[in-house]
């Protein structure tokens, strides 16, 4: 049968995005690349290095690896988890520290990342904390992600990847496309820098800042033909939220204030992308979308788009604040990976055609089960 095309979107927030890599997991482990033609993934900061890890796994499996995908991925979250006593260590006593700042119980120097000073502590932390995949971003994606080999992997067919990033000097948006060859390990670190972590990231001539001041994560970028080349634009968008929409009370506290304002702009880009798909899906009921009209506005599709979400669970949500986003504690990590890969399996389960998709074919010795 026709594959359904699908595109899957993952928002970013920090270590919380180890809601995404458990969301994707539970995705991935029940086949989706094998009921659903998947054509192409995007992502943002935590999202984009989690998108990026099930793009390549996608690769591999196209040259003939026999490796789930959702192990590439779990792979690097468990190395970006603290493992030894002192990474736990460290790692609380930095979170411990932001919230007591937060909570004005301790002042705020802050400093900036390409300070001397700064550089100073990164120097001091890697030899008290050696294992390079838990203080060096880059070596963690050079150990996971096979960034040389990239343009041999990628053909016609293959999914595109999006990655979104803040142009800090153009104050523009970028979304570097896998179609276009941009996909370079400066693309992934430039999505995830923090401006008060990471210095900008330059690629191309270009300095970037942390994708939240860009799209979070990209999504009408599924329409636009100049990002996705010659692939067609997906039927429906699956976005992996991480930012919650609604809250049950005005916050108060200062760190309660400033967790919801990050979680506002973290979703502020979304909502405005969702509105211009729900847009472009009442001008295509209309018959009102020309092709004069896409061609002005560099949209290619045809028909409707259905956007589905995949959330966290409103028990995992009330115990996380802010400086959780900065932290890499192995229970909180945990955690959110469960929850994300319960919410996918539940979200898979009351799909429209869910029934259906159980029937479809995957290569021998790597069928999934039907999850009850």
């Amino acid at each position: 049968m026709n594959r359904r095309r699908i595109a899957i979107a993952c928002q970013g927030g920090g270590s919380q995005c180890a809601f995404v890599a458990g969301a994707l997991k539970g995705l991935f482990s029940q086949g989706i690349q094998y009921r659903y033609k998947i054509v192409g993934l995007s992502g943002t900061s935590g999202g984009a290095i989690t998108a990026a890890l099930a793009w390549h796994g996608l690769l591999e499996q196209a040259r003939g690896s026999r490796t789930p995908v959702e192990d590439g991925i779990m792979a690097l979250w468990r190395d970006l988890t603290a493992q030894t006593p002192q990474e736990i260590l460290f790692d609380a006593f930095c979170l411990q520290t932001m919230r007591l700042t937060e909570r004005g119980l301790l002042p705020s120097y802050p400093v900036s990342p390409s300070s001397a000073r700064f550089r100073a502590f990164q120097q001091t932390t890697s030899r008290l904390l050696p294992r390079a995949e838990f203080t060096d971003f880059r070596a963690l994606l050079l150990k996971h992600i096979n960034f040389e080999a990239l343009p041999s992997m990628v053909d016609g067919d293959s999914p595109v990847l999006l990655v979104g990033a803040g142009d800090v000097l153009e104050g523009g948006f970028k979304i570097f496309s896998s179609a276009r060859g941009e996909i370079k390990i400066e693309s992934l670190l430039a999505s995830a820098a923090i401006p008060n972590l990471f210095p900008a990231v330059w690629a191309d001539d270009h300095a970037y800042w942390d994708g939240i001041f860009a799209s979070n994560p990209p999504v009408t970028g599924f329409l636009r033909k100049v990002l996705m080349g010659a692939e067609s634009p997906p039927e429906e968008i699956w976005v992996i939220q991480v930012n919650p929409t609604k809250i049950d009370a005005v916050p108060e506290t200062p760190s309660d204030i400033s967790g919801r304002r990050n979680q506002l702009a973290g979703n502020l880009s979304l909502q405005h992308e969702l509105q211009v798909i729900a847009m472009v899906n009442f001008l295509l009921q209309e018959g009102a979308l020309t092709d004069g009209f896409r061609a002005r506005f560099g949209l290619d599709t045809t028909q409707s788009i259905t956007v589905r979400f995949i959330r966290m669970s409103e028990d995992l949500l009330k115990g996380l604040d802010y400086p959780s986003k900065l932290s890499r504690q192995p229970r909180q990590m945990a955690q959110l990976i469960a929850d994300g890969e319960a919410q996918a399996l539940s979200f898979l389960s009351q799909l429209p055609d869910s029934e259906a998709l159980w029937n479809a074919r995957a290569p021998e010795g790597v069928r999934p089960e039907k999850t009850s």
